[in-house]
């Protein structure tokens, strides 16, 4: 079993095609700038799971200081239901839990059953929120 690592620019590539495959980029959304702003930030990182030079999963990772968020949680399709995803998660949350955050969010688009599935079997839950957003 390979550990989970923070990635680097030279994971960048195989990061962002691991997302393109698994349907998480979007147009609106520089999945590359995504990558090194978050390389770039002190409180973010992209998590990682590679073997053998592939990038099997990843989770970007970020907080404010109180709430983290986890963002890009993607394993690549012939390694899904292997228990990669929870992996990921676990180390997204100690990451959190090391650098003082106090909770943890993920948004799950609302038509995406299986991937909410996912997260409440891990132990997360829908919070009664509204998300509101404006593009700057």
């Amino acid at each position: 079993m390979v550990d989970v690592e923070e990635l680097r620019s030279r994971h960048r590539e195989l990061a962002v095609a691991l997302w393109s495959d698994v349907g998480l980029t979007r147009p609106w959304n520089d999945p590359q700038h995504d990558f090194d702003r978050a390389l770039a930030g002190a409180t973010s990182a992209v998590l990682g799971i590679v073997q053998d030079g592939d990038v099997l999963g990843t989770a970007m990772v970020g907080h404010d200081g109180h709430r983290g968020w986890v963002y890009y949680l993607a394993v690549a399709r012939a390694r899904q239901r292997q228990g990669l995803g929870t992996r990921l998660m676990r180390a997204a949350e100690q990451w959190l839990r090391d650098r003082g955050a106090v909770k943890v969010q993920v948004m799950v688009r609302h038509a995406n059953d299986s991937v909410v599935t996912f997260y409440e079997t891990i132990g997360y839950e829908i919070a009664d929120v509204a998300v509101l957003a404006r593009r700057l």
